[in-house]
């Protein structure tokens, strides 16, 4: 599926490269080899196709398929290799194609239908503007005439690709070419020329927080193992991401594993680990492939094991699969689980720095944190610092979906607008009417579009009553139910609960019970059936207040946000759903009511036959009703009626 390095290549790193890392002293030779792995230079057309778990859903492997069939048949000699994701998601699958002398170009949505077209015109020269999507910059080839530029396009142009710049440009499973673009330079420099004191200084200068959705502060954490006296510590990387469509980690490793695994040398030399985890959910399969593969080129050409380029420092790293449970993401239960435990979670102090995993410090951190090590490390505290707001420091990388315009991974600074996030994924879709953004997952917060001049700030954001979270983002539009909505985030909450601790467990529960109560048809219309829908909502507060302050971990503490954020902001939903018995966006089925146009209704029967619950009367050939008491709103009516007599209110 994707090229890997041969013998000869890995040789080649560990004799001629990875020996010269630290000075850089290479031969031209060696110098002329790294070039041609970078693609500066080719001899014959080079072929580029996005293969990552978004492109496979949308056809990448059938147009892998279809270009080679295409070289195959035609007896053309060219190279074709897999990369990364650019994080435009909604326009895969992503080719480009580099001529000899020119510049690589990208096209999109590129079908296996159409792959003849396109490589019929790009190999011999001529490509329609309006195909290509960009080209990239160079200095030493002729640029494609009416194509822009990459870094000209409006969604590249307001991000700030520091993790992503490799993205969707490299071989993710290459190390030879994640090393020609400048990767384990900051291993090098760091055993040359820091302790491991020096790293978590420079990393405390630099303002580096958590981006798990904690947001502690990265250095500050390290030296607290490192101070631990032990003969053992332990650096775990958390894969398992568990925020419903959220994808930020697993496309950064499907994309460029070996700046994680980098992430990760460094940061347990930071803290003198012998020993360091991937734990990563099981059904992240490419994830896992490919990380597994950045550890074993690592292990080839002398980047892990015994003595690490000749430092004194060893390091051994595994990949452990997690069975995809939403509370493992908190620190404990996932040292639980990585024990062989149930992963529930523990009382805090002691903290797993202190006492983690097998009792010894262990330090846990996220994708994202870890591969912006290697950055600080190249680039210095002070220029990470400068990135960025007072107190959030860096960029921070979103995954954007639900009614956007485009599903797209984006990264942009510390500060920039909430806003912003909207734009680069296009607005809404389909020409609907903007509703609101949701950050942070099941226990985030939807926000309305007179808040989305917001800065992006671990601090800011909190006062205003939102959260960063771990980077998922929704688009929501009209068509969306907000008590539906936090209806299926609290579903999702009791579900995923461990159960050790009662606020959490029956908080969530009741919770969910109140939604779900008012989201239904009452049983009567009495007056004192509204009345107990309306106090339960009442409840919610208390019940949010109970759960907040007494819930052993941040699952129960934060499950109550987004009602409470809900309730705020959409208030007059929740009143129609409880005083009116209606749904403005018609998506709580109990609470719609059909009926059917006698002007349409030509008698036909066909509805009368399908109603599960016999809802439907009349005579044949003459209009039928529906029975408002007896229909329960399941809408197979009008899925039935060929005459488009069925509507709902």
């Amino acid at each position: 599926m994707a090229r890997c390095d041969s013998k000869s290549e890995l040789t080649f790193l560990k004799d001629e490269v990875i020996s010269h890392l630290h000075d850089e002293s290479w031969t031209a030779e060696v110098n002329a080899k790294l070039s041609s792995i970078r693609h500066e230079r080719v001899r014959q057309p080079v072929i580029f196709i996005g293969i990552t778990t978004s492109s496979i859903v949308a056809g990448a492997l059938k147009t892998k398929a279809a270009i080679e069939q295409y070289l195959d048949d035609y007896a053309i000699d060219a190279d074709v290799i897999c990369v990364g994701s650019h994080g435009l998601c909604s326009r895969e699958p992503i080719v480009e194609i580099q001529l000899p002398g020119r510049t690589r170009v990208a096209f999109t949505n590129v079908t296996d239908d159409r792959v003849n077209s396109i490589l019929d015109g790009a190999l011999n020269g001529f490509i329609q503007p309006e195909n290509a999507l960009f080209q990239y910059h160079s200095d030493i080839h002729e640029p494609w005439h009416g194509i822009p530029f990459r870094h000209e396009l409006p969604f590249f142009k307001k991000q700030n690709r520091v993790l992503l710049k490799n993205a969707g440009i490299i071989c993710p499973d290459s190390i030879a070419e994640y090393v020609a673009h400048g990767g384990y330079r900051a291993l090098a420099k760091s055993f040359r020329k820091y302790t491991c004191d020096d790293i978590c200084r420079i990393v405390e200068e630099s303002g580096l927080r958590g981006r798990g959705g904690g947001s502690y502060p990265t250095g500050i954490k390290w030296r607290k193992a490192l101070q631990v006296a032990t003969n053992e510590r332990y650096l775990i990387c958390n894969a398992d991401e568990s925020d419903p469509g959220g994808f930020m980690d697993r496309l950064l490793i499907e994309s460029d594993p070996h700046r994680v695994i980098e992430g990760i040398i460094l940061s347990s030399y930071a803290i003198s680990a012998n020993k360091a985890i991937v734990y990563i959910r099981d059904r992240y399969k490419m994830a896992i492939k490919r990380i597994q593969n950045a550890i074993e080129q690592a292990y080839e050409v002398g980047l892990l094991g015994y003595d690490i380029m000749g430092s004194g420092y060893s390091l051994d790293i595994e990949v452990r699969k997690g069975p995809g449970a939403y509370v493992c993401g908190e620190e404990t239960a996932l040292i639980k689980s990585l024990e062989g435990k149930r992963g529930m979670p523990s009382i805090k102090p002691p903290y797993p720095s202190e006492i983690g995993l097998n009792g010894k410090p262990t330090i846990i951190n996220n994708v994202e944190t870890l591969a912006n090590i290697p950055e600080i490390i190249n680039n210095g505290s002070q220029w990470f610092a400068s990135l960025g707001t007072e107190n959030s420091k860096g960029t921070k990388i979103f995954s954007i979906n639900g009614q956007a315009a485009q599903t797209c991974l984006v990264e942009i600074s510390f500060g920039t607008p909430l806003a912003v996030l909207l734009e680069l994924a296009g607005g809404v879709k389909d020409g609907r009417t903007f509703k609101a953004l949701h950050l942070g997952g099941p226990s985030g917060v939807s926000i309305t579009a007179d808040e989305l001049d917001a800065p992006i700030d671990f601090d800011e954001l909190p006062q205003r009553g939102i959260i960063v979270g771990s980077g998922g983002v929704q688009v929501l539009d009209d068509t969306v139910c907000m008590v539906d909505l936090v209806k299926y985030f609290m579903h999702f909450i009791r579900n995923e609960s461990c159960g050790k601790c009662i606020p959490c467990r029956e908080g969530s529960n009741r919770m969910y019970q109140i939604l779900d109560n008012i989201s239904k048809r009452p049983i009567s219309k009495e007056g004192h059936n509204t009345l107990e829908r309306f106090k339960g909502v009442i409840q919610l507060e208390t019940l949010a207040e109970v759960m907040r302050d007494t819930s052993l971990c941040g699952l129960g503490q934060t499950a109550p946000k987004p009602i409470l954020k809900a309730l705020k902001s959409f208030r007059e939903e929740f009143e129609e759903h409880i005083f009116d018995r209606k749904c403005r966006a018609s998506v709580c089925r109990d609470l719609r009511t059909f009926y059917i146009d006698i002007d349409k209704c030509t008698g036909c029967t066909a509805c009368a036959k399908k109603c599960p619950t016999q809802a439907i009367y009349g005579t044949p050939r003459s209009p039928y009703f529906i029975v408002e008491e007896r229909c329960i709103g399941c809408g197979i009516c009008q899925e039935t009626c060929k005459f488009g007599a069925v509507f709902f209110k």
